[in-house]
């Protein structure tokens, strides 16, 4: 399925479920198990999702999505909580739409969302582009990498 809702990306196809439900276009969630609207959104985090479980080795029975947290009083959600085996989380996964363009506002949200979560990797992406930062907690740094570690490395840490 291609076009306004869910145009090409930089991520590789898997073949996405899509259906048309009563509400509209649907995909099927593999994690979620269930049929959600395909938003433009959504397109790329499911397409993120197979990108972690068949491209960098995370089981996907280690991927949360939406998770909801609590941030000064607000209930949010995390698009995506990959967690290491043992259960920590170990990287927090921003999805944006195709159209929304990743600036500071964009990695700031994920930021925020480590507060909670206090993982040592960042990851925001529009489908497009993608990018993944190493945060050191002790000392406040970020390191922007070139790419997306495997899941093992991501669990290392």
């Amino acid at each position: 399925m291609s076009g306004p809702v869910a145009p090409a990306l930089a991520l590789p196809d898997y073949g996405l479920k899509t259906r048309h439900g009563a509400e509209g276009p649907q995909v099927w969630d593999s994690i979620r198990r269930q049929w959600v609207a395909l938003l433009p959104e959504e397109w790329v985090r499911q397409h993120f999702i197979n990108f972690l479980v068949m491209d960098k080795g995370c089981p996907a029975s280690l991927i949360a999505v939406e998770r909801a947290l609590t941030l000064n009083g607000l209930t949010k959600r995390a698009d995506i909580v990959v967690h290491a085996a043992d259960g920590r989380p170990v990287a927090l996964v921003e999805c944006k739409a195709p159209s929304v363009k990743l600036g500071q506002a964009v990695f700031e949200q994920a930021a925020r969302y480590n507060v909670v979560f206090k993982v040592a990797f960042l990851i925001v992406t529009n489908g497009l582009q993608h990018y993944c930062c190493r945060v050191d907690a002790a000392t406040g740094s970020v390191d922007f990498l070139v790419e997306i570690p495997m899941h093992a490395a991501l669990s290392a840490i």
